[in-house]
Order: C-alpha cells, then structure tokens, then sequence
C-alpha cells in the first residue's frame, strides 16, 4: 500500500476559499477506496471554526528552525470520513484575520513546510510521498533536498506538486534566500532554479525541485506549457513537459447528490427529472421572481471578476433582459461589477435577481432550480462549480478553456450526444450566440430533458482521477 501525506493550505470541511480546499478536501478519501494510505497536514488557521478545533489531538511539541529563528510547534491529529488529518499550530503565522495576502506570507509559508518536514517523525505514519499542493507548499521540495536528505528517514522521499492556478505563484523579494530559507544565493538563487525576475518564486522553485508535476485537467496541462498560458513560467515548465500530468478534479459525489441534498427543496434524480420545477418555483418565491416554471433561468454563482468572465456577461446585460427569461446571480466580487447587477435588479426586477454575497445553502438551491449555468470564463484550470451544475442537472454554458473542455461536451442536435453548451472566442457576440443557441433548445420539449439527463449523468467525482494519481504514486515509489 502507497503511503501519501497531503501538504496543503487549506481543506473542506476545515478551511477552504476555493477549488483547492474542495480538491484536498474530496480527493483523500476516494484515494483510500483506491488503496492508498493517504493523511492530510494543515496550518492550524485562526478560522477554523471551534467545533473542530475543539476535536483535535494535541501529539507533540517542537520547535522549527526558520534562517535565526526557532519557532514553536503544535502537532495536533483529528479523524474525519476515515481520513487523519494534521494541523500545524503556531498563533504568530496563523492567527490571521484571513488565509492569505499578509505582509509576511513567504515566512508563513516557508514555516509550514519546515514544520511539515521537522514533524514527520512524530506522526506514527512513514509517508512515501509528500504531495504538495499550490505555491504554499511548494518550496517544500527544494528544502528537501537542501536540508534533509542527509537525514535519516527523508532520503527516500518522493515530491509530488499540484498546480491548481498558476496565476498565484508566491513571489517575494531575494532576502529571504539566506534570512528565511537558510539557502546559498550563489547555488539556489539562479535562472535555473528559484530566481524570478530578480525575485524568488516559490512555485517555480517547486517546479524545478519536484519529483512530478501534476494539474487539475488534461487541457490545462497543455495550456500551462504555452507562452500565453504559462504565466512567465512556460520555459521552465517546458524543461519538465515529461513530468507534467493533467488529472481531471471532481467533486464529492455524496456530499453534492440531488436524490438527498437537505439543503434543496425538492430531491430528485435523472430519473425523475420533472421534480427540477418544484426547485424552480421554491427558489421564484424566495427571491420575489415572479413564479413560472416555465421561463428559463440562467445561473451565475461565482466571483464577480474578470477572470471568470464577468466583463462579458455584464456587456449583454441589457439584451439578456430583453429576453424572456430570469436572471439569478450570487457572489461578490469587483466592486464596479457588483454594482452592475445590483442597479440592474433594481431596473428590472421581475427578471433578476443579484445577491452579492457568497451563502452554500442558496447556491445549492440554485443549482437545483436553475436551467442554464453560465460559466464565460477567461481562463479556468479546471473549474467546480460546472461540475456541481452538471451533478444538479443545471445545464452548463461555458467557454472551451482548460478543465471547461474536458467537463462540457457541446449539445449536437444532430447526435442527440452533449451535457451543455460551449463557445470558444471570448466575446460577446459568442457568448450571445451561444446563450440564444441555449435557449433554443430549452424550448424544444422532447431535446431539453435529454440534455439536462446526460448533464446529471456525467461523471464528475473522483474515482477515475483516483486511480490516476495511485498509478502516478505508484510510478514515483519503485
């Protein structure tokens, strides 16, 4: 059996701010179906709500070498869904009003994989392979190999990064090389290795040291390698192409179920798919939409940004209103954009509805009760929230970009084979063309049942991709 230690900065049901949270949150125990021995190690964040803080285990106490300093260590353990998880405690780094974006994040972080390296010893558990997720435990690898493969116990260890957004890369300035990272400028601060436009990139630094690179889809590891999609770091991330894999994320098929979600307000399943309305009509009345059934509404559950698209869709924002359909759009974001919606559902209330706040309960009720899922975005390594719409039977709409194209498989009304709908420019005039194409067929009786069915049908959990990171486990321990 592959034993696996999970690095990371977050994980659902603890801490999360995104697809990072609800990737190492889901994933461990579909990999324990699949054999592996898998644990999870944390930072002890000031967040975590109570009820689980008052669960953990205190193990060990240690103190962490970090350049001058020697920093305290709480070890503390607790169990959830057969899975061990670990925290890091230390109130200096981690009693923060928030997760990330401090002043001192390359010390943060740069503490918590020294811990993670000084802890091993003390978890009654010999990992074979320390899997690194994000530019937060990134630099985990390269201080590996710079202080511990001489140790006892560290020298068979094997690294494997996940890039889940090579948008955030964790670049700071050179004098942590020696103050922080206890590293010789001269043998590590290179073009080769973590020097980054006369800076340190702790990402790019996993990039270079790790055993295998892994991403969250298919299309996205192609991507990553591109000049315009590698972010600065297309060269070296060329340099290791061999080792770059591209594992689809999924989601947690129990937790998002329609036949059982509590949170809904009607349950129902492909076979039953006409019990979708009474999500519709419920959800009608508890935004103040006029109430039918039969209007279609569209969808929008995400941050109001850019980067996901918000520029175009709040462009066609008139001409959606001129059409007979609803609206419904949760998530904060940009404050100009958020201000769009907000005025936009004053001018036209009997037709959207905005609300600019992030709630797990009312996205889910969307999802239930909604026909069209609009996910335009501009870039997207893999992507949640189709994933959900698709298990929920709200049929996606997005552009062919990263995990998008390897989730959505365009409707071709000639087939009759597709679980949503797809345009590959980024403009309006597609994104438009590709809404009305939708809207289209939703009025087509006998073809929008079919799709919304396939959509249920897709396989978006995660016992394919499972087995995928077990072979690359396997690969790496020989």
């Amino acid at each position: 059996m592959r034993s696996v230690l999970f690095v990371a900065a977050e994980a659902h049901p603890f801490i999360k701010t995104g697809g990072l949270g609800d990737a190492v949150g889901s994933l461990p125990q579909e990999l324990k179906k699949q054999g592996v021995e898998v644990r999870v190690i944390l930072p002890k964040h000031d967040k975590i709500p109570a009820h689980w803080r008052e669960q953990m285990i205190h193990l060990k106490t240690i103190y962490v070498p970090l350049g001058w300093r020697n920093q305290y260590c709480g070890i503390e353990m607790l169990e959830y869904n057969s899975v061990t998880y670990y925290f890091i405690d230390n109130e200096y780094y981690f009693k923060r009003s928030g997760l990330y974006d401090c002043y001192d994040d390359a010390e943060r972080f740069a503490y918590f994989c020294r811990a993670v390296l000084e802890s091993l010893p003390y978890l009654n558990f010999e990992p074979q392979v320390l899997h690194c997720h994000d530019w937060h435990t990134a630099i985990l690898p390269v201080l590996l190999a710079a202080h511990y493969q001489h140790k006892p116990g560290y020298s068979q260890l094997r690294t494997m990064l996940t890039i889940h957004n090579i948008l955030y890369q964790g670049v700071f300035d050179s004098s942590i090389m020696g103050d922080i990272l206890e590293l010789n400028p001269a043998e590590y601060f290179t073009g080769d290795k973590l020097e980054f436009y006369g800076q340190v990139n702790f990402l790019k630094a996993g990039i270079v040291y790790t055993d295998v690179i892994t991403t969250v889809s298919p299309a996205y590891a192609r991507e990553i390698v591109t000049l315009e999609g590698g972010r600065q770091l297309d060269d070296v991330l060329r340099q290791r192409q061999h080792d770059i894999y591209g594992i689809l994320n999924g989601i947690d098929n129990d937790l998002y179920n329609p036949a059982n979600d509590k949170i809904i307000f009607q349950n129902y399943t492909w076979d039953s798919v006409e019990q979708r309305s009474v999500n519709k009509t419920r959800l009608q009345e508890y935004l103040s939409l006029p109430v039918n059934p039969d209007v279609p509404m569209i969808a929008l559950v995400s941050q109001l940004i850019n980067f996901q698209g918000i520029d175009l869709v709040t462009e066609i924002l008139d001409d959606l209103m001129a059409m007979d359909l609803q609206l419904v759009v949760m998530g904060k974001g940009d404050e100009d954009y958020e201000n769009v919606f907000q005025v936009a559902a004053h001018h036209y209330p009997a037709k959207l509805s905005a609300n600019i706040f992030d709630d797990e309960t009312l996205a889910r009720r969307i999802f239930a009760a909604g026909d069209l899922y609009l996910m335009p975005s501009l870039a997207e390594p893999c992507g949640t929230n189709q994933l959900v719409a698709l298990r929920y039977g709200c049929v996606p709409l997005v552009r062919e970009t990263g995990g998008l194209q390897n989730t959505v498989r365009p409707y071709n009304e000639f087939t009759g084979e597709g679980n949503g709908f797809s345009f590959i420019e980024y403009s309006v005039r597609n994104l438009m063309h590709a809404i009305e194409r939708a809207i289209g067929f939703y009025h087509e009786p006998k073809v929008w049942p079919q799709i919304v069915t396939a959509a249920m049908k897709s396989d978006v959990g995660w016992s394919n991709s499972a087995i995928e990171y077990r072979d690359l486990y396997d690969l790496l321990v020989k």
